[in-house]
């Protein structure tokens, strides 16, 4: 059965919303409502069939913790910091910290990026995408998001294969606990480029 085209919806809204809102706390508010709804209106239909099993919690779990120690643990390398990173990021980190922006836009962006963009981009890209184009392109594409591009690359094969060879439900918790505990270490350490 093809994957329906609404599940890159959320996706697609979560990025023209990028485009047409300021890079700012509030700006990336409205993003993750945006999204967040379109993925209800997605989700809405399969939410009595969205129950996990033990075995996709405990895979997701496990594969976002690895990757979040991808994500974190190369930054203390000086050649990966000069050669691993774009030079661009969709919303300054520093503008969603809670003295700027207050804790009501803070805790926002954590639930955002936690429950929102993540599972919008594992429909997107572990779903559709590579329905249509491949898992490499999807990889790719993963990783060019993300200006942290070899971590994204690493992130889009772990979340990839959880998708194709457990499900993709164990990929999206993955995907949730990675963006989680990015966002409670961002909090809890001030790391705002994570952000």
């Amino acid at each position: 059965m093809r994957t329906p085209l609404s599940f890159a919806l959320p996706y697609v809204v979560w990025m023209l919303a990028m485009f047409a809102l300021p890079a700012t706390a509030a700006g990336y508010a409205a993003r993750a409502v945006a999204a967040g709804a379109a993925l209800l209106l997605v989700l809405r239909p399969r939410l009595a069939s969205a129950m996990p099993s033990i075995r996709d919690v405990a895979w997701g779990v496990a594969c976002g913790l690895f990757v979040l120690a991808v994500w974190v643990l190369p930054e203390h390398f000086e050649f990966y910091r000069r050669w691993c990173i774009l030079p661009w990021s969709s919303t300054p980190g520093g503008a969603c910290a809670p003295a700027e922006c207050g804790w009501a836009l803070t805790l926002v962006r954590l639930l955002g990026s936690a429950f929102v963009i993540s599972v919008a981009e594992e429909l997107f890209f572990r779903r559709w995408l590579v329905e249509f184009a491949g898992f490499w392109w999807s990889v790719a594409l993963f990783a060019v998001e993300h200006d942290r591009f070899v971590a994204g690359a690493v992130a889009g094969v772990v979340y990839g294969l959880l998708a194709t060879r457990v499900s993709l439900k164990s990929a999206a918790i993955a995907h949730v606990v990675t963006n989680l505990a990015l966002g409670a270490i961002v909090l809890k350490y001030g790391l705002w480029q994570f952000w």
